[in-house]
Order: C-alpha cells, then structure tokens, then sequence
C-alpha cells in the first residue's frame, strides 16, 4: 500500500517515506502534503474526506488541496514548520499511537463526518496525526457525491492497486455505470443511456441478466414509473449514498471505513450483551437512542438470600416489568386433575383441558392481565389430555387419553361442536396438529393411527402402523413432524408420501413443541428431562438440569418476545424456567403441590405464563407487583427459586 495514496497524479514527485513505513493510519509527516493526483482546476477537499468549509482552508488559493484544515502550499505553516523540524519536531516527540487507537480515531473520525462535524474531523485528524480515508478513496468519495461519473471512473484506476480482488474492480465500476444509466433516463437523456448501455456496460460481460432489466427501463414512460420499477430513489444524494455504501465493502477499511461503523460496532455490542442476560424478555431493538450507552445492559440487580431460599432484588430491568415468575391468579373451576392448557395464537384467549371432562375458555383481559371464565365445552367422557387451537383462533380440537377413540372439533366464537370425529372404537387418538392453511388437521395415537382430515371429520389420508405420540405441522404446509414408540421424530409429507428419519432419542419422547421459526424442537424425554434439537442440522443442541421427568407427559413451551426462554412443569410440583442457552434454570416457580403436567407462555404478552398440575388448579404466572426504591434496597423481594 502507498503510503500517502500517491499514483494518481503522475506528475507529482513521490515524496519519501517516514518511520511509519508505507501505513495508511497515522502518517505523521505526510499530513501537510497536498492530495495527490489534484489538479488545479478541482474543487478543494480534505485529506480525511470532507468538502472544505468557509472556515476551513476555503479561502486558499484555487488548486490547493486542504489536509485536516492545514493548507498544503502557500507557505510553511506551524504544522509544516514541524514536520520539517527533522528529530526535533513535536509530532516525533509524541508517542506512536497503537494500530487500535488509530482504529478507535478513526472510527470517531467517520462518525463525526455523518453529523456534520468536519472542522472537529479536520482538528482530530491534525492532532492525531492520522488519516481517515486513503486520499484516492477521498476523491472517488466526492466524485460519486457529485455525479461526475467520468472522475470517478478514473479514480477507480488509482484504487486498483489497493483492492484485493480484481474482480472487485470490475463489479465497481458496473455499479457506477448502472447508477450514470438511470440518472441519465431520469433527466430524459435516452440517447446517452443507451451510449452507456450499448458501449460501457455491454463491454464488462458482467450479470448480464441485469443488464437486460435495466434494458427494459427505456421504455419507462416518465421519471415516476423508472423509481418505481427500478426501486431506485432517483437521482441526487439518497441514491448516492446508498452506491456508495455498496462501493465501500470492496474497499479494504484502511483506504474507505464501512459505512456507519461506529455504530455498527455499538449494535453488536448492546445485542451481545442482550443475548448474554439470561432475563431479558423485551422485543429486540436495534435502534440504539432505545438504551444507554453510558452503563452495561442489566435486567436484575442480583439474588437475595433469606430463611435459605434465594430471592431476586428487582431493579428497573425485566425481573420486575417483564419476567412471568408471580402468581397472579389461581383458576380453581375444574374440578380434578388438570392435564392440559394453551394460550390462543392471538394471546386472548386460555383453553385448559382436565380430567372432569371439560375444556374451559377463559378470556384475558388486555389491560390487567387477569383472566375470567368465558365458556365451558363439556361431554369429553374421557377427559382431555391435548388442545390445539386453528391458525385463525376460531376452532378447537380437544383429544383424550389412550382410551379415548373420539377427538371434538369445537367452535370456539360459538361455544358449538362441529365435529366429533371417530373413524375405530379401537382407535386411540391422542394428539392433534392444525395444517398452516386451517382446513385440515393430523390427529393420531400409540395403537398405529395417522390421519389427516377436513373440519368435517372427514378423512383425506391416512399413514398406516405409525404409532403417534405428539405431532407437529410445519409452516410449509406439507411435512408432519411425528414422535412415534421408537424413540425418534420422523417427517411425514402427505403429498409425496415421503417420509424421514429427524431426530433418534434413546429413550422415549413423551411430547415435543417447535420455535416459531421451525428450526429449533424442544423435547420432554422419559427420565431425562428437557432437550432442545436442531431440526436442520439434527443435532442434539442442549440437555437442560433440574427437572424432574419420569414416564408422564409433561409438556414444555418456548417463550418470551424472542423465544429466548424455555418453560417445563415437572413431578416435583415445580415450573422450571431456563434461557435456551444456559443448561441450569434460571427460575423455578412453586405454588402446585402435584405433578405440573403442562406450562403455556402466551404468545402475544411475553409477562404472562400459565400452568397446569394435578391438583386441580391452572396458575397464571406474571410479573411481581411494584417494588419501588426501598423495597429494593430492604424491603421484600418476591419469592422464587432463582439459580
């Protein structure tokens, strides 16, 4: 790399370099000399970018260039005086700045740059002796700013020799000629367009399938359906910026720094600092005017220890605002076991399934958070043991136990039953799985059924001698994931009828759930507990501590605004909550004195949970009550089990 950018201007002496050998970051002695490669008829600008301003070396002659705010010709200014001060000069005396402190000034640099600030830029940079941006890359900059497409061609000749790829090169100037293209159709110029088309973009034989598309904008009618039809801004400095943001990620970052790298860097770091707090549970949020970046992210202040149980101090993070590990509400109106409960996919709604042969809906109330009873559907004669709700929230499907050979198809607006499905009175469906698109479903159990049918009952198809233990459609519309006796998730496809192996346990798996997104399968195994699978790469992700399992089913959820959480019951009476990257749990909720067979986060308020348990009751869980000042230096924390 040339140490000053010098190469564009053939005429100009190279001048010789300093200690600092041919880096670009700080050049001491090189930051009096002119831009090279700048004519005397080009408008002035600064080594570090920035067009000049009134107050900044804009009253030198014409032809000079202005490096940080000191001029380059016109006489020996203080900062020349030093630089040619040879052992004696200032800039020597200072100590060399370390290749992470130019990063860091430079980084500050560009920032300042995007505010408007260049005379602080240009006082930075002479100070530090640094750079911002290769002298070549200063004037490829302003040429594109100012739509002198033929300048900033030329310039692209000077940075050549300082990108890696040659290709890049190539790719570069397509993007430039592309952008000189759509201006030149936007301001009417047909006949220079197609110039540029015919003669400069054909030549490059690069994607050429882009090149008939832009072909295809000449017969664009007026300026307004070009934008729209090309996506395109238009012509002046939005669409600039944007060719230019592209044109700087195949320049290395010691001649252009990526766009908005400050605060690229700033991003990442509050996000990482996110991902690591194990009790955020707030939608994610990129902007950073959205947090401080005077203090570390923190969402609890820490653990209090009292009569031998742990207690968490509640600050103002999400422990107290956002975090469901508080009963709210204790819902008592079954009267025996309860085995099942689900939130509706809008979070309106709670069904809860027990052994006294009824679902109760239960509505939830927006503002706070309490739920109320709104309808009952009895006449299941064998309880419920599973409820899944249609995509559009307007039909249920309750299933029993093994004994049971009938599922109910309930109407949930109406409180009426649709369907009651039974193809065998030696049948035994057990599970159920709603098709993406709401009109059909998959329900099946351990004696060998597997059916898809219509709202009306009626059977579509049928997969003979699997033997179902839980199922799951996918987003595609197509595969069924099914859990079966032989330890394994297999993928059924209806269409084809295809079907493979996903996920091999060694020993049973009670239930199973999937993230939203499809990628990730949270399993409830026999005696082992909770294990969280990579249905893509079918991989075994995580084992999480602390549950109990035996031979019930309990069934898991994911949860939270990201689905960064994950929550199981358990026979030791006990809700136990983890962050899905940390084996041991975060929380565990007491309150049930039997066996929590089912846990339900809602998925449209984040601070609410539900449970289900065998002794009969369903426990809503939410945030603590408010705790203000001196309640979290002395007063009472709310009791959890937090590890």
């Amino acid at each position: 790399m040339q140490a000053n950018g010098a190469g564009g201007g053939q005429q100009q002496q190279q001048p010789p370099q300093g200690p600092a050998g041919p880096e670009l970051g700080c050049l001491g002695a090189q930051n009096g000399e002119a831009s090279a490669g700048t004519a005397a008829g080009d408008q002035l600008a600064h080594a570090n970018g920035l067009l000049p301003s009134a107050n900044s070396g804009g009253g030198s002659p014409g032809g000079l260039s202005v490096n940080n705010g000191v001029p380059a010709a016109g006489g020996p200014g203080p900062a020349a005086a030093e630089l040619g001060g040879g052992g004696g000069s200032a800039l020597k005396k200072k100590k060399r700045l370390s290749q992470s402190d130019e990063d860091v000034i430079r980084l500050i640099g560009q920032h300042l740059h995007g505010l408007g600030l260049n005379q602080t830029v240009d006082l930075l940079m002479q100070e530090s002796g640094c750079r911002l941006e290769h002298p070549s890359a200063t004037k490829f900059r302003n040429h594109v700013m100012e739509g002198e497409w033929d300048k900033a061609e030329n310039d692209l000749n000077e940075l050549k020799a300082l990108v890696h790829s040659p290709h890049a090169i190539v790719r570069m100037k397509f993007l430039l000629l592309q952008q000189k293209y759509l201006e030149y159709l936007e301001d009417g110029k047909v006949l220079e367009a197609l110039q540029v088309l015919r003669c400069e973009l054909t030549p490059l034989k690069y994607n050429t399938e882009r090149i008939h598309v832009l072909s295809g904008y000449l017969m664009c009618s007026h300026a307004e359906d070009l934008r729209a039809k090309a996506e395109w801004e238009g012509k002046g400095t939005a669409s600039r910026s944007k060719l230019l943001d592209k044109l700087q990620t195949y320049l290395p970052p010691s001649v252009m720094l990526p766009p908005r790298r400050l605060q690229n860097l700033l991003r990442q770091a509050v996000e990482l600092q996110r991902d690591r707090c194990l009790y955020h549970n707030t939608k994610l949020d990129s902007n950073l005017d959205s947090v401080s970046l005077l203090i570390d992210h923190v969402c609890s202040r820490g653990l209090r220890s009292v009569c031998g149980a742990l207690y968490v101090l509640p600050c103002l993070g999400i422990m107290r605002k956002q975090f469901p590990c508080y009963t709210q509400q204790i819902l008592t109106e079954h009267c025996n076991e309860v085995w099942f409960c689900k939130f509706s996919n809008d979070g309106t709604k709670l069904a809860t399934g027990s052994k006294d042969t009824t679902v109760i809906i239960w509505q939830v109330d927006p503002d706070t958070h309490q739920l109320k009873l709104l309808k009952t559907l009895e006449g299941h004669a064998y309880g419920v043991s599973y409820i899944a709700w249609s995509p559009d929230d307007n039909y249920l499907v309750a299933c029993g136990p093994d004994d049971c050979s009938e599922l109910w198809l309930w109407n949930v607006q109406t409180g009426e039953l649709r369907t009651k499905m039974s193809q065998s009175h030696e049948d035994s469906l057990t599970s159920v799985a709603w098709n993406p698109d709401g009109k059909r479903f998959v329900t099946g159990g351990q004696r060998g059924q597997f059916y898809q049918c219509d709202l009306d009952g009626n059977l579509l198809d049928s997969w003979e001698g699997v033997r179902v233990q839980c199922l799951w459609c996918l987003s595609d519309g197509k595969t069924v994931l099914a859990s079966d006796t032989h330890q394994r998730i297999r993928g059924y496809n209806f269409e084809d009828l295809t079907d493979r192996n996903i996920v091999q346990e060694d020993h049973p798996i009670m239930s199973f759930t999937i993230s939203k997104n499809g990628r990730l399968a949270l399993l409830n195994v026999a005696t082992q507990g909770v294990h969280l699978w990579d249905l893509q790469d079918r991989v075994l992700v995580r084992k999480y501590q602390g549950v109990t399992q035996g031979f019930y089913t309990i069934h898991s959820c994911f949860g939270g605004h990201n689905e960064d959480f994950i929550a199981s019951g358990s026979e030791d009476h006990k809700v136990y909550i983890w962050h899905k990257r940390s084996e041991l749990p975060i929380a565990e909720l007491t309150g049930h004195t039997r066996t929590v067979n089912c846990v339900s986060w809602n998925p449209q308020i984040p601070s609410m949970m539900a449970s289900a348990s065998d002794d009969g009751t369903v426990r809503i869980w939410g945030p603590a009550p408010f705790v203000d000042n001196q309640d979290i230096e002395g007063g009472p924390a709310w009791p959890i089990s937090c590890l």
